[in-house]
This record gives structure tokens, sequence and C-alpha cells, in this order.
């Protein structure tokens, strides 16, 4: 571990240790004044204040996800989950919102001055959350023993026996809140000790460190960097959420509550939020098929607390709408046949939601029912369990048999079905990306809110019927987060539809379901969903190009906006709505099936369809072109393999993108010369990845070239020098007479690291820009195969380029007389390859002169001290600006060529 991670690691650490500190200090004041005739904290404040440590933790969080400190990332994540909720419940005591409790005030009980904790809102809104999160920090704190860390494990139970210790204060109030008091003040010791042991750790250079408080790395368990592969802290996190928010419902039927309310609304919408957001960080590493589940059970959640807070409101039965529910059902049970691919375990997990979205929809009362409880209560004890067991085999050897790949061994000796291997998954559809697909996520999002929307709301009672959480949050809110991720992984098309939708999907639920959209209709709303129907109207052409599936998925669409807009016009016809709304939902379901199985299974494919209208140069083929990340190893690999057999490549540079070819394929290097239509006084460069490639033929070249090239490179510095015998030492021999003119050869060693490790695995390469000649340099790897078509065997994409200026061309042909020329300055200016080359030559000068390369580096160094009086000529002034007038760009904006040696090039000769 570097310095550098290791000071972040440690202070990601402290951070997050000492904000579990601060706000178990700040509750220690607040159960500790309890037995005191004031309150030191009011409620309100003590709310806002936990909701900015749980902020922090959540952030810490993320960060810490990026190592493998796995438990450490999920006791952050579950306290600040805690903090939050019970931040807002001391928010909504504190403004008088539960009847008859305000906790600044204080009443006499059995001789001991408490709050009102007796109080039957206050039980029924804290003690659900309270249980799950001291049943999950107990299994977190049992981890951390087995696992060695000692400090969270401490805080973890001591947590664990606070929430236990307030959930009892609930019942009987001459309990004492001091216990409580007492364990959030070991909290905030064990995590000063620990910060403290880290600062010292710090100022001793990790040579001191106080027991348990050192910070080692498993370099064998490291997860950060391996994307694809299952994150137990998003597994064990979503589980211990859906631990929360079963509690609430589990809780009422077992009789530990007494009612449902608005108090119990943060644990479900916090535990839905948390969910969100670990969605997106799943995608982030590649867990495509694990992330659809997250945001599935957070749309139930939603909608749970919706129903519980519409009773504050209201006091009418809210209706439920029966085919989304069913719709529902059925998502969940395919996403656990795919599901069973992993772990048969985790596919019997989600049968549960199954049969609790069967359980809503056969009874009119859907959460207040006692059957939709009782799975509750199943799918709390499941959590549990699978949550110890998850945490149990991520570091045991000795692991617990959940039935992993046991479904994936039998597809593997099934010939007919052939799944999908290694990486190729996640590669973008057409460029680089951070994220995984999620279009089945948004395919079945459009699913859910098209058949929520199949039971119309009344005018009068809108909030009445639950629809408006399906619509805005799964169709809305979910759409414009895959629209995102679509964005990132160069689906421009797709990306642009999920977020139209997404907005469409939250503007109209809004209006219509949010109660906004009365009986009377406006002309203001018909020229909204005339915008809509435009935008919407590029798409359904745009995908004319991709497939016959996304046209039908976007073609219903537009019949969807239709029939909105026939609605604000009153001039719909009956029935015209909910059947295009099945239709639409169908295809939906269909997009989303192929999506997924297409992901998950190489052959057979569902198909989906050609598209009407062929692009030339451009297809949904990746084999024919890959475009593979920049970022891993395995990448470079490939692209060196293609290069190896033939091929020409697209790569990043220091500069712009570059069509590359290995100098000992000719044919390729013929290739690449012909894609780029290059003309014939536009030759190709030559790269290397070090002089080590050249030291054989160092003999060849002068002392003050050799020392030249030695202090320039790596750089943005292209050098001409003349041709020799020196090219077939790079075995480019056959492939020369692409390469330069027959008098010189630009050469250059690239300042990038995956450009130079390519040249290590391929040899020399020929180098050419990645544009037909006469167009604009390739700035990103989308423009390579937008410019250069299926020409191209392989793209590495490395995102736009670090600079939009091409390399300098230096002309070296005549630096033995100690002049120097320039065909093109780029992003080097002249003053500095000038300063380099006054520095080569004073030493060359003071050193040895001979023709014949005689000594090295080092040796010219050491005899800098002698005194010679003869000096190489220098570069006159006059002499200069004449030939770099032509260059500069400054006094000509069209230069002349610069004719050297029969080597004839102007501005655009080398766009390297």
């Amino acid at each position: 571990m570097t310095d550098s991670s290791g000071k972040t690691k440690s202070l990601h650490a402290s951070i997050g240790t000492l904000a579990i500190s601060a706000g178990s200090f700040l509750l220690a004041i607040n159960y500790y004044s309890w037995t005191t005739a004031t309150t030191v904290i009011p409620s309100t404040a003590l709310g806002i204040l936990l909701l900015i440590v749980a902020a922090i933790l959540a952030y810490v969080g993320i960060r810490k996800c990026r190592t493998n400190a796995s438990l450490c990332v999920l006791f952050y994540w579950t306290v600040s989950a805690l903090w939050f909720s019970s931040g807002i419940n001391f928010i909504l005591a504190g403004n008088n919102v539960f009847s008859n409790t305000n906790l600044n005030t204080v009443s006499t009980l059995s001789g001991t001055n408490f709050p009102l904790a007796g109080n039957p809102d206050m039980t029924n809104a804290n003690v659900p959350g309270l249980i799950a999160f001291a049943v999950g920090l107990f299994i977190i704190g049992i981890m951390g023993i087995l696992q060695n860390e000692t400090p969270l494990a401490l805080m973890a139970i001591a947590l664990s026996l606070s929430s236990i210790h307030e959930t009892v204060l609930l019942y009987k109030v001459n309990f004492g809140a001091s216990a409580i008091a007492c364990n959030y003040l070991i909290v905030t010791l064990i995590g000063l000790y620990f910060v403290a042991g880290r600062v010292v750790s710090i100022l001793s250079k990790g040579q001191f460190n106080l027991p348990g408080t050192s910070l080692t790395e498993k370099a064998d368990q490291e997860q950060g960097t391996m994307k694809g592969l299952s994150r137990i802290e998003f597994e064990a996190t979503y589980l211990l959420l859906n631990m929360v928010s079963s509690s609430v419902f589990a809780c009422r039927l077992l009789g530990i509550t007494n009612s449902l309310f608005v108090g119990q609304v943060p644990w479900l919408w916090t535990a839905a939020v948390f969910q969100t957001a670990i969605c997106i960080l799943s995608y982030r590493y590649y867990n495509m098929l694990d992330a659809p589940q997250l945001p599935f059970s957070s749309i139930l959640r939603f909608a749970e607390g919706y129903s519980l807070l519409y009773q504050f409101f209201n006091t009418g039965e809210p209706n439920f709408p029966l085919p989304f529910l069913i719709v529902f059902a059925v998502l969940f049970f395919i996403l656990s046949l795919f599901t069973s691919l992993k772990s048969l375990i985790d596919s019997g997990y989600l049968l549960l939601f199954v049969a609790y979205c069967i359980a809503l929809a056969c009874s009119p009362q859907a959460f207040f029912h006692g059957g939709s409880q009782g799975v509750n209560v199943a799918i709390f004890l499941f959590s549990a369990i699978l949550l110890l067991i998850k945490l149990y085999n991520s570091k045991s050897s000795a692991k617990i048999c959940i039935g992993e790949g046991i479904i994936e061994k039998l597809f593997a000796r099934n010939s007919f079905f052939k799944l999908r291997q290694g990486k190729s998954i996640h590669e973008p559809f057409l460029g680089f990306s951070k994220y995984a697909d999620a279009d089945v996520l948004a395919h079945a999002c459009s699913v859910l809110a098209a058949f929520a929307m199949t039971m119309p709301g009344t005018s009068s009672t809108p909030l009445l019927t639950v629809v408006l959480p399906w619509v805005v949050v799964s169709g809305g809110i979910y759409h414009l987060i895959c629209g995102s991720v679509a964005f990132s992984r160069g689906k421009t098309l797709e990306s642009s539809a999920f977020i139209l939708y997404g907005v469409m999907w939250v503007i109209w639920g809004l209006t219509r379901y949010g109660g906004l959209y009365g009986t009377s209709r406006g002309f203001n709303t018909a020229v909204g969903i005339i915008s809509f129907l435009l935008f919407n109207s590029f798409i359904v052409f745009s995908t004319l190009f991709l497939t016959k599936a996304w046209f039908a998925y976007s073609l219903t669409f537009q019949l969807i906006l239709i029939s909105f807009l026939l609605d604000s016009l009153n001039a719909l016809p009956q029935g015209y709505d909910i059947a295009i709304t099945i239709i639409f939902g169908l295809v939906s379901f269909y997009c989303f099936l192929a999506t997924l199985f297409n992901s998950v299974f190489e052959g057979p494919q569902i198909p989906v369809g050609s598209p009407f209208i062929k692009i030339s140069g451009f297809s949904n083929d990746k084999s024919k072109c890959p475009h593979v990340v920049s970022t891993r190893t395995s990448s470079v690999r490939q692209i060196a393999e293609i290069m190896k057999n033939g091929g020409i490549c697209g790569i990043p540079t220091d500069t712009v993108y570059v069509l590359v070819a290995a100098c000992n394929q000719p044919d390729a290097v013929e290739k690449a010369y012909k894609t780029k239509r290059q003309a014939q006084d536009r030759p190709m460069s030559l790269w290397i990845s070090s002089l080590e490639q050249l030291a054989s033929a160092k003999h060849l070249f002068s002392p003050l070239l050799w020392d030249f090239m030695h202090k320039a490179w790596p750089s943005s510095i292209s050098l001409v020098i003349p041709r020799g015998p020196w090219l077939e030492v790079l075995g480019a021999k056959e492939s020369s007479k692409y390469i330069g003119t027959p008098q010189s050869i630009a050469i250059r060693i690239p300042d990038c690291t995956v450009t130079t490790h390519l040249i290590d695995m391929v040899g020399p390469i020929a180098v050419t820009s990645a544009n037909p000649s006469g167009e604009a340099d390739t700035t990103h790897h989308n423009q390579v195969f937008a410019k250069l078509g299926d020409k191209v065997d392989g793209v590495l994409c490395d995102g736009p380029s670090p600079e939009n200026i091409a390399s300098t061309v230096v002309d070296c042909t005549k630096i033995d007389s100690g002049n120097l020329g320039f065909f093109r300055v780029g992003i080097v200016p002249k003053s500095q390859v000038l300063q380099i080359f006054e520095e080569v030559k004073n030493r060359n000068t003071f050193g040895y002169e001979n023709s014949a390369f005689v000594g090295s580096t080092d040796q010219l160094d050491n005899s800098a001290d002698n005194s010679n009086p003869e000096l190489y000529a220098e570069i006159e002034a006059k002499e200069t600006t004449d030939q770099l007038q032509n260059c500069d760009g400054n006094s000509n904006p069209q230069p002349k060529a610069y004719v050297n040696g029969g080597f004839a090039l102007n501005e655009k000769d080398l766009k390297l």
C-alpha cells in the first residue's frame, strides 16, 4: 500500500469513526438529560444534527467501498440509516406531529423525571426500526469479532445494546435512561481511542500503533478493482434495510406495536432512499444482475410509506392497483429465475417478494392486511439469517452452502444454452463507461408505470388510489437514473428516450394522480404534451436505425402521449388510454425479458429485430470492432493480440486518438495507410516505448541526437530523423515504405502509460491520426468508429483526449550542425524544445564529440567540468526566426512547406 492510499484509507476511517463518536455523544447528552428537569438539546436540533452526521457517514461509506473494508462500509451505512430515520422522528416529535408527544416537556413518573417515553405514538414510531437495527448491529458486531475488527465490533455491539435499551425504555419509563447514555458514551470513547491511535500512527509514520487501531490491507481480497463481482457490503446493506422495512409491518402483526401511522414512514423511506443509492453503486461496480433487486424493493417501500403517510392527511381507505401488483410479482419471479444462476438461496429470497406482491393483490387493504404482514415476518427472519450467512462466507474459508453456481454449472453442461463469460457483458455499447447496462431496469420500470396507470383515479379524491408512487418513482425517477447510466455507456439515443420518458412519467403522475389535474382542462396542458410528442417523434424516427423492438417501444409510448393529449382536450375515447397503456406495458415487458435474457445468455438470443434502416459503417455487433476500456490490463492485451494478428486499432495517446498497426505486420501497416486515405506526401510516423528498443543501434546515432532523444522523451515531441539501418533493429524494414519518406522518419515515445504498455506488448508501431486526411483530429474514442467505420479492428476507449492539440514536430536532420527546424508547433511550445536542445548541446559540447558514439549519458555528465573551447554552432536568431515563422501560425496562417533534404511537409503532414 502506497503512502497516499494509506493516508486516504486512514483519513476516511478516522472521519467515519469521529462522526459515529459525535453522534453517540449527542445522544448520550440527550438521554442523560432525561433524568434532569430540563432537556439540554431540543428534539428538533438533535434531529438536524443527527441528519448531518448520517450524511457524513453515508459519504464516508461510499468512499470506503473502493477498498476491501466491506464490514466497515456496512457499519457506516447501517449507523447512517439508523440516525437518519431517528433524526427525522426527533424532528417530527419536536414539532408535535405525534399526538400528545413533545420531547421537550418532562413529566414525573415513578419518582424520576422522564419525557413521555411511554406514549403510544412514540412507541409505535420508534420500536420497529430500533428492533431491526439492534439485530443488524449485533450481527455486525459478532462478525467484527470474528474478523479481528475490535473497535468496530465493540462500537456495533454497544450501539445494538443502546437500541435495545431504548426499546425497553419506550415500554417501561422507569427503566432509566442513564443506561442508554452509558452505552453511547462507551461508543464515543472507543471512537476517540481509535482516532487517537490513527493520529499516533501517522505522526510516528507507522512505527507505533495503539492496539486494535492498525489498518491492514488484504491485497488478495481487494474488491475495489474486482468489477463484475458481487459486493458483500451492497448485499448486506440491502438485506439489513429489508429487515428495517419489514419490521414495521411484522411488529404490527405480532402485537409489538398498536398501529401503522406516519411515525414509521421515516424507516420505510430511509430504506428506499438508501437502496436507490446502493443500486447506483451496484451499476457503478458492474453488478448488472443484482442491481435491479434494489429498486424493485425500494419501489415497494416508497408505496408503503405513501400509504402510511396518506392516513396523516385523510381518513379514507386507499385503493391499490391490482394489475400492477400482479405484474410486479411476475417481474420478481423472472428476476428470481435469473438470480438462481448466482445462488439458489438468493433466488429463494426473491420468491418471498413474489409472495408479498401476491398477498397485497389478494386483499383490498394491501399493506394493512394480516396476510401481507405475515410475509413481512418471513422477510425479516430470512433477511437476518441470510445477512449472517453472507457476512460469514465473505471472510471464512469454511463456507456455509447457499447453492452458489449450481444452476450455472448445469447450464455449462448444456449445449443449447450458452452463458456469457468474462467481462464482455460489461463492455460499453460504443465507448467508455464506469457503469453496467441499466436497460433491464428501465424497461421493467416502464412495465410497472404502465400497468399502474390502468387503474384510473377519481378527480374528487385522486390520492385515494395508490398510483402516484408507482408512476413517479418507478416510471420517473428510475428512468432518469437509467438514462444517465445509458449516456455514460455511449447509448445516446437510449439515454435520450429514458430521460424524456422519465420526465413525462413524473409530470403526468404528479398532475393526474397528485390532485393537480381536476375536471377542467387547459390549453397550456395540451401545448406541453404536444412538445413531448414532437421530441418523441424524433426518437421514434431515430429508432429506425436501432432495432425493431426499440421502434415498437418508442412508437407505443407515442400513442400514450396522444392519449394524454386527447384527455387534456376532453376528446379521449372510452377505453383508449387503458388499451394503449396495456399495449405499451406488454412491449416494455418484451424488451425487459429480451434485454435480461440476452445479457445473461450468449445463445440462443431473444430476437429484438434488426434496424429498418442500416447506416454504412455502423454495426451493433461488437465482435467486429470491440470497444474495450483502457483501464483494464485485459483490454490492452486484447488490443495487442488484434495488432499481433494483423489488425489495426484506434488507441488513446498523450494528445489525440491515433490509428496504429504493428511495424512487423506489413499488411496491417498498408491497411492503416489506406484506411486513413493518406496522401502521398503525408507519411506515417513510428513510435517506440523506450530507447532500449534502439540500444543495439545506438552507434548509428550521433551523440547529440541520442542525448536529445533521451532528454526530450517521453513527451509530445515528434523528432524527424534521417532514415537509416536502425529501422532493421525495430523490425520495420518491410513496412518502411509507408513510414516516413525515403530520406527521414518521424519517431516518438509518447508520454502515455497505456500506449507505451501496448507498445511493450506489440513492439514498435506505425502511427497516423485516426481521421481521414483533411478532417479534424479525433479527440474521443467514439469519433474513431464514427470517422473510420468498421474498417478498424478494435478501439481502446479512454474517454476524451487529455489534449485537443497534436504533438510538436521537430526537424532533427541537421542537428549535428546545431540547427533545429519545426514542421509544426503543437502542444509543446518552441521555447521548451529549444531549452532542452540548449541543455543537451552544452552537455555534448563539454563532453565527447566523436561522430561515432562513445560513452553514455552518465559519462557525458561526468565530463561536464572539462573545459573545451569548441562549441557547436549556435542557431542564429534570424535563421531561427525564418525557419520557425512558417510553423507558429502567427505571421502566416497558411504556412509553407518546410523543405529539408527532400523531406517536404506542411502543418497537416504529421498530425501526431
